[in-house]
């Protein structure tokens, strides 16, 4: 099985969804804690940034012993690649396979979700401390914002004020350059966790490796590139799908690229932002279909694995007790400053405490919290989800390899 998706390919809006086993094991569903400060996303720039001799810098991770006399760096996250998404494409990534070997992992932040951990990386900083805390959070004003669909309002620089490892490197002589898609380039994402590299644009596989080879050529310097492919396909039929194993086939090319391009003196990290799991039909919570769910509700965000609840006043302990019914094991329903006390965001300052919501459902087990009628009608139609604790979600690998 070779070749990329066929474009035109995407799964009905309508009728019966298929959703295919992903071959998960019982433990990758306990809870896990992000370990902020030892072993998370926010140690990986940090730990490569003090290889490069970044003043400041702290090598959590250790990666020096691996990595001495590399004077450059490439960190490759491929997006969805969890730590236990790779037994399941063993089969199709001969190249991963090897990277495999002698590897480690490490936790991401909270919510397990992507923009979190992109900025989550970039700055190598908690959650709680830049600020983008969810895939849509209220802003002050009551508007929802869409992290990934986010322009210049609210201004990137204001709204995630932590310097990015970018801008540290850059400001100790280190050339920073990232490599993401073209569309990307200047969007408030983009602008808040990779601010201070300079942008080179490329699509997926062969270009962006050869686009990632050419900065790292160029002379001492911390590259980063984006592959977002797999994590699209896990959403749109499920993990260990047809399409699927076709996507996982092109990141074992992607880094097979890499791996063997690799400049003297160079090294290669491959990282993720989350895991993800299929989610069947059984398992869907839908707020329309019971009005307890959303009575007092005035505004919905986060997404359906982790779902953050603006509240009318007063309704809070309403809206507590009737999640809490509906969905008992299949979530962790929580109050803000539960979940903030939890230490789940790391430390929060007080202009971050409101993009939390007043009620949090935390999704267990293979459930999730869906909200039609207030977000979009495909989101519900996804096959595989993340955001949540499960090591599923929250385990993603760091993988090495150095020329």
């Amino acid at each position: 099985m070779t070749g990329r998706i066929p474009p035109d390919t995407q799964p009905a809006m309508t009728g019966p969804l298929v959703v295919p086993g992903d071959r998960l094991p019982d433990n990758a569903f306990q809870p896990v804690r992000p370990a902020y400060g030892s072993a998370s996303l926010a140690e990986v720039l940090p730990s490569a940034s003090a290889v490069l001799g970044v003043p400041g810098a702290a090598d959590t991770l250790g990666l020096r012993e691996r990595l001495d006399g590399v004077d450059r760096i490439a960190v490759l996250l491929v997006d969805g690649l969890g730590a236990y998404q790779l037994p399941v494409m063993h089969p199709y990534t001969p190249v991963l396979n090897e990277l495999v070997t002698g590897s480690r992992t490490v936790t991401t932040g909270f919510p397990s979700t992507t923009p979190v951990s992109l900025v989550t990386v970039g700055t190598g900083a908690p959650p709680g401390a830049h600020g983008v805390l969810g895939f849509t959070t209220r802003r002050p004003d009551g508007r929802l914002l869409n992290h990934v669909h986010w322009n210049d309002d609210p201004d990137p620089a204001a709204w995630q004020p932590v310097p990015t490892r970018f801008e540290l490197a850059e400001a100790a002589g280190v050339r920073a350059t990232q490599v993401v898609r073209p569309e990307f380039e200047g969007s408030g994402l983009t602008v808040a966790a990779y601010r201070g590299a300079a942008f080179r644009s490329a699509s997926e596989g062969a270009e962006l490796a050869d686009q990632m080879l050419e900065a790292l050529a160029a002379g001492p310097s911390l590259v980063y590139g984006y592959h977002a492919d797999l994590d699209k396909t896990g959403h749109l039929y499920g993990v260990d799908s047809r399409y699927w194993r076709m996507a996982a086939q092109g990141v074992d090319r992607l880094v097979d690229r890499l791996v063997h391009g690799l400049p003297p003196r160079s090294a290669l990290l491959v990282i993720a932002d989350h895991g993800q799991l299929n989610v069947p039909v059984e398992s869907r919570y839908d707020m329309a279909d019971d009005p307890a769910l959303s009575d007092g509700v005035v505004t919905v965000a986060g997404e359906p694995r982790v779902r953050y609840l603006h509240a009318e006043p007063g309704a809070t302990d309403d809206l507590i007790a009737a999640w809490r019914s509906v969905m008992g094991g299949d979530a962790w329903v929580m109050t803000r400053d539960e979940i903030i006390d939890g230490g789940w965001f790391g430390p929060v300052p007080a202009g971050h405490r409101s993009r939390v919501g007043d009620v949090v459902i935390v999704c267990q087990n293979r459930a999730v919290a869906l909200a039609s009628g207030w977000e979009p009608p495909p989101v519900g139609r996804l096959i595989a989800y993340h955001g949540s604790v499960t090591a599923a979600e929250m385990t993603v690998p760091l993988l090495i390899a150095r020329a």
